[in-house]
């Protein structure tokens, strides 16, 4: 079970903007993440290298938390608002749950749930 020190440190990492940080220091080397249902992506140093992607792809990419994260044995729930700003200055938002389990204070597995029609808004 993650203290809460721990799951307020996670979240300050991505509040900060420091993504692939915080998937180094506290994913698992075998940590999966699935977006939305879809084949997990297995693997720290495969997330890690997705996440840089992602960044590349926009000039700003912001993330704030809507509340408080949930913390139940090792399981974490967190509601998020992720902004990505494009080359041209545009802004798609973009609300989602991420659904962790935790061993310890290390994510093992983390899920995502979203509407992918609000980045098309």
């Amino acid at each position: 079970m993650p203290s809460r020190d721990i799951v307020e440190a996670f979240a300050k990492r991505l509040e900060n903007g420091d993504f692939v940080g915080a998937i180094l220091d506290y994913y698992t080397p075998d940590a999966a993440t699935h977006e939305n249902q879809a084949e997990p992506l297995v693997g720290r140093d495969k997330l890690a290298a997705k996440e840089r992607g992602v960044l590349a792809a926009f000039k700003e990419v912001k993330a704030v938390r809507i509340g408080p994260s949930l913390i139940e044995g090792d399981n974490v729930a967190t509601r998020w608002r992720f902004s990505f700003t494009n080359a041209e200055g545009v802004t798609r938002t973009l609300e989602e749950i991420a659904w962790q389990t935790w061993r310890g204070d290390q994510l093992v597995e983390e899920r995502f749930y979203y509407d992918p029609k609000q980045l098309g808004r």
